[in-house]
This record gives C-alpha cells, sequence and structure tokens, in this order.
C-alpha cells in the first residue's frame, strides 16, 4: 500500500472528514472509487467507497458512502488513507511516491554513503528526507533541485551535494 494522506478530523454532521494529503496532485484521486483506510500506517486496511471529495482550504474534505454522521467521521480522526500501487496513476518522469524513496541508499557525490532514506517530512516549503546511517546519525536533506542532484529507481540510489561533515 501507498500511504497518501490522514484524515484530520470530521467536517460538518453529515459524515465527511478533513483530510491532509501527502503529495501535491491528490486531485488525482478522483478516479479510485475506493478508499483504503487504516488505524495504523502498516496496518491491515478497510475498503471505503468515496462518495464525494473536494478541495478544501489547503487540505480536502471526504464522504465515504459508509459513513453517514459526524459520529462515523469522528471515529475516523486519526487514520490513514492508502491505496495499492496498480490503484495510483503513474508518477510523470522525475516524480516519486514518498513510498518509492523509503530505504533508498543515499550517496553524496563523492560517492560516500549518508545511510538510507527512513521516512519524509513535510514541512511546507519542501519535503525533507530523513536519512539514518548505520551508526544511528540522522541527516535532514531537503528534496530541492539544489541538493538532490538525481533519483535512480533502478539502483534504489539517490544522489545529493551534501558533504558527511555538514
Amino acid at each position: 500500500m501507498i500511504v497518501l494522506g490522514r484524515i484530520v478530523g470530521p467536517y460538518g454532521v453529515q459524515g465527511w472528514v478533513r483530510v491532509h494529503p501527502f503529495g501535491d496532485d491528490p486531485l488525482s484521486w478522483q478516479g479510485m472509487p475506493l478508499w483504503w483506510l487504516s488505524p495504523r500506517a502498516t496496518g491491515a486496511w478497510q475498503e471505503h467507497p468515496l462518495k464525494s471529495f473536494r478541495v478544501h482550504g489547503d487540505g480536502l474534505v471526504a464522504a465515504f458512502e459508509d459513513v453517514v454522521d459526524r459520529d462515523g467521521a469522528e471515529a475516523l480522526k486519526g487514520w490513514w488513507i492508502g491505496a495499492p500501487r496498480e490503484a495510483l496513476p503513474v508518477p510523470a518522469e522525475d516524480e516519486f511516491y514518498w513510498a518509492d524513496l523509503i530505504g533508498m541508499d543515499v550517496l553524496n557525490t563523492a560517492g560516500e554513503s549518508l545511510g538510507a532514506v527512513e521516512g519524509l517530512i513535510e514541512t511546507g516549503a519542501n519535503d525533507v528526507l530523513r536519512v539514518v546511517d548505520a551508526e544511528g546519525q540522522e541527516r535532514l536533506l531537503p528534496f530541492v533541485d539544489a541538493v538532490v542532484r538525481q533519483v535512480d529507481a533502478a539502483t534504489r540510489q539517490i544522489r545529493v551535494e551534501w558533504g558527511l561533515d555538514w
């Protein structure tokens, strides 16, 4: 499953929920008649037929066929939204799902290992790679062109402009 976002709370009294999307094209989800929800990002996923959704402020609001009131929406607060890879649109060139980046080896331009991607952080300005080396040292690298020089899906490596002494 690819994690797409998280339900942050109810919206109104008719079962709608507020959604914090991960990524910059949540409108592409409109082609998915089912959304998969789980209380844990690595948990058992449950299918929920999508009734409707729309952009609202800096997030989304969504309604599911099987959630009819505020109590049902409140019960989904904090749940993760995901989808199997085959249900998602193919990313454009130089675009990646976060799940594809996790576990990739990170090397600087001199070929020195900085560790592996353990996760990503959304800051609003840009995404940040959370890279952890073999000794457990964590580095936070901005996922911007000035730092990330190449993402190679075939070798599962990310090349960055970054020194070991930074």
